[in-house]
């Protein structure tokens, strides 16, 4: 079977599978795992995908994402160009999941497709410690600052690692937040995880220095901590080991 994975997860869900070698083509911002993307063909940016690379590589499925404002304008290229897609687009964990199970019965990996799933559902099922919740903010982009809402997976992350979301009662996948809501929030630490950056390049500095966040209690303490979104905002399996970054996180806050 010839796939094409559109958008980091999905690439990394496939491969998690067993079904690595059948992947032909990702798009460029793929990185994980190094030996899979390394040979496979590149179509593209993700919000930008090369239609004419896609065709060329005569895929019988291709599994894309509706997770980022913009992959709908790829959804529509896929689907004018006559092309099988699977569609991802997870809120929550047990979405994820859902997923998981659903890609595996695509690929004909079912069983470790129930396997993987089978461990997001154990964790699921965990309930977190019993102190008061430590709010964490989690930024996906520094400027203007973008945090996730009341419909991510994030929000489940936080709950489980002992945290909260500050801003999980918006009813939004993400959202802008002002000086004057950061300082209403009072995060004990903000974890930067931006958005197709690499965890190398985080400056903390540009979070410590910012207008009008000087009384927020992270920067007061100095918690300021970078996670790459490779742990946080991908919806895969590595959403599991992000769980542990951010109990690192809430355990630094409650010393």
């Amino acid at each position: 079977m010839r796939l094409i994975t559109h958008t980091c997860s999905n690439t990394e869900i496939v491969a998690a599978l067993g079904r690595a070698n059948w992947i032909v083509g990702t798009d460029d911002h793929s990185d994980y795992p190094p030996a899979v993307v390394e040979r496979a063909e590149r179509i593209g940016p993700d919000l930008d995908i090369d239609i004419d690379r896609v065709i060329a590589l005569k895929p019988d499925l291709v599994i894309t994402s509706l997770t980022v404002p913009g992959h709908e304008r790829c959804l529509e290229k896929l689907q004018a160009a006559g092309l099988p897609c699977l569609v991802t687009r997870p809120q929550s964990l047990g979405e994820v999941a859902d997923d998981i199970r659903r890609i595996g019965q695509a690929i004909d990996a079912g069983k470790a497709a129930e396997s993987l799933a089978g461990r997001f559902d154990r964790v699921l099922s965990q309930q977190p410690a019993s102190p008061p919740p430590v709010p964490i903010l989690i930024e996906w982009w520094p400027k203007p600052v973008i945090v996730p809402g009341g419909q991510s997976w994030v929000n489940e992350m936080l709950r489980l690692a002992g945290g909260v979301n500050p801003f999980a009662d918006a009813d939004a996948e993400s959202l802008e937040i002002s000086a004057q809501q950061a300082r209403q929030a009072a995060p004990e630490a903000v974890v930067m995880s931006w958005c197709g950056v690499e965890e190398a390049k985080y400056r903390p500095h540009i979070v410590a220095r910012r207008e009008g966040w000087e009384t927020v209690p992270a920067l007061v303490n100095q918690r300021i901590i970078p996670i790459s979104e490779a742990w946080l905002g991908r919806p895969g399996p590595r959403l599991l080991d992000g769980i542990e970054k951010l109990r690192e996180v809430v355990r630094l806050c409650q010393r």
